[in-house]
C-alpha cells in the first residue's frame, strides 16, 4: 500500500476548495460543460430543496455538450475514415456515461417547482459498431506494420506492438493479438552483446577476463534493450559494447618511512605559589594557593608506509554491428590500491594526536600479488563499465 504524504493530502485539499470556489454557472461560461454537471451532481444528489441556479448550469451544460459531442458524431461520420472509429467510440461512451450519471437525478425539479428537461440521444448502437471497427482498425495496422518489422524495421515493430494495444483497449482478447504482441515485441527488441577484449601487452591472471566478463546486465535492460554477455547465436545482435583492455600497469612495492614529532601540552598535577620570600601564598581563609602545573610532553613516532598499485586501462567502444561501423569510443580506466600505515613509538602516549593513535600498534603486513591486485583493479572496473554503457543508452536506440 502506498504512503499518503502530506503533500499528497494537500494537494488532494487545494482541489477539493478550489472545486468548491468554482460556480457550475462559471464552468457553463467557460465551456467546461462535464465539470459543471459534475459538481451539480455532487451538489444537488440527495438534496430535497433543489438549488436553482445549480439546476439549471446542469441542464445548460448537458445541452451544450451533447449537442457538441452530436455535431462532432455527424461530421465523422460524413467523412466515412477508418481512422475516426477510435475518437467515434470515445464519443458515443462519454454520452452514454454522461446519461448515465444524470438519470438518477431526473425529474430534476428545482425548489421553485422548475424542472430541467434533459434530451437523451441512443448511441448504444453506434458504441457498439465503433468498438468493432475501431479494433479491427488498430489490428489491421499492427499487421501490416508487422510485415514492415519482419524486413527489419524495428521501430515498426514498436508501432505495432503499440496499434495491439490500442485493439485490446476495446477488446481484451481479440483474434490472436496476444501472440502477434509477442512477434511484435521479438522484432522490435534490440539485443546488444557486451564483450570483453584483452590487448594488453602483459601477461594477465587466468581469472581475469573471466572476471571482466562476470557484469551484472540485468539492470541495463529495458522493454526494447536486451544486453547479453554471452555470444548466443539464437540472438541477431544490433550493436555491440566492447571493453577492449588496452594496458595493465602494477607499480613496485613502494616502502617509505618517516619519523616525527607529537607535541601536547597537559595539566600534570599542580604547584604552589610562592611569594618573593619563597613561602607558599596563602588565600584569604588561610589555604595554601596553588595553580595547575602545564608541562610540554613528546612522542617520537616512526611511521612505516607501504604501496603498491594496479592500473587496468582500456577503450570502451561501440559498435552498428547492422553497419558494421564503429560509433563511439572511449577510454576508461580503474585502479586498485594496496596501502597500509604501521607505526611505533618513544616517549610519553599522552603527546599522541588522534591520527598517529590509529596508527600505533599496526605491523607491516605482505603486500598482495600482482595477480591479486589486478583482479581486484578488474572489479573495480566492472561498475565503471556499467555506468559508461548507461551513458551510451542514447546510442543504441532504433
Amino acid at each position: 500500500m502506498k504512503r499518503i504524504t502530506p503533500a499528497f493530502v494537500y494537494l488532494i485539499l487545494v482541489l477539493f476548495t478550489f472545486q468548491s470556489c468554482v460556480s457550475a454557472e462559471k464552468l457553463v461560461e467557460t465551456g467546461n460543460y462535464d465539470q459543471a454537471i459534475a459538481l451539480a451532481q455532487r451538489k444537488l444528489s440527495g438534496k430535497q430543496r433543489k438549488n436553482p441556479k445549480l439546476v439549471l448550469a446542469a441542464e445548460e451544460a448537458f445541452a451544450k455538450i451533447t449537442a457538441r459531442e452530436m455535431r462532432e458524431l455527424e461530421r465523422l461520420q460524413r467523412a466515412n475514415r477508418e481512422d475516426s472509429w477510435g475518437r467515434i467510440n470515445e464519443l458515443t461512451r462519454n454520452i452514454r456515461k454522461r446519461q448515465e450519471a444524470i438519470s438518477p437525478l431526473l425529474p430534476l425539479t428545482d425548489k421553485n417547482g422548475y424542472t430541467a428537461t434533459f434530451n437523451f440521444v441512443t448511441v448504444d448502437a453506434l458504441e457498439q459498431e465503433s468498438r468493432d471497427k475501431a479494433a479491427a482498425y488498430h489490428y489491421q495496422q499492427a499487421n501490416e506494420l508487422l510485415r514492415q518489422a519482419e524486413q527489419g524495421n524495428k521501430e515498426a515493430a514498436r508501432s505495432a506492438y503499440r496499434e495491439l494495444e490500442e485493439t485490446q483497449r476495446y477488446f481484451r482478447a481479440y483474434q490472436n493479438t496476444v501472440a502477434l504482441q509477442q512477434k511484435a515485441h521479438e522484432l522490435g527488441t534490440t539485443h546488444i552483446l557486451v564483450r570483453v577484449e584483452n590487448n594488453a601487452p602483459v601477461v594477465t591472471p587466468a581469472a581475469f577476463e573471466q572476471r571482466l566478463a562476470q557484469v551484472n546486465t540485468a539492470n541495463l535492460n529495458n522493454f526494447w534493450q536486451q544486453y547479453h554477455i554471452r555470444d548466443d547465436r539464437q540472438f541477431d545482435f544490433d550493436y555491440e559494447v566492447k571493453l577492449r583492455i588496452t594496458d595493465i600497469i602494477v607499480s613496485p612495492e613502494l616502502i617509505r618511512e618517516r619519523e616525527y614529532v607529537d607535541t601536547k601540552n597537559i595539566t600534570d598535577g599542580y604547584e604552589y605559589v610562592l611569594d618573593n620570600n619563597g613561602n607558599v601564598v596563602k588565600d584569604s581563609l588561610g589555604n595554601d594557593v596553588k595553580v595547575p602545573k602545564e608541562i610540554t610532553v613528546k612522542a617520537w613516532v616512526i611511521e612505516t608506509l607501504q604501496q603498491k598499485e594496479a592500473n587496468v586501462e582500456g577503450m570502451v567502444e561501440v559498435y552498428n554491428l547492422r553497419t558494421n561501423r564503429l560509433i563511439r569510443s572511449q577510454p576508461l580506466a580503474a585502479a586498485a590500491i594496496f596501502e597500509n600505515y604501521a607505526s611505533t613509538f618513544r616517549g610519553d602516549n599522552r603527546a599522541l594526536s588522534k591520527d598517529t593513535r590509529r596508527r600505533i600498534g599496526n605491523r607491516p603486513i605482505p603486500f598482495p600479488s600482482n595477480e591479486a591486485l589486478i583482479l581486484q583493479a578488474a572489479d573495480q572496473l566492472k561498475p565503471a563499465l556499467l555506468d559508461r554503457i548507461l551513458d551510451y543508452n542514447y546510442l543504441v536506440e532504433v
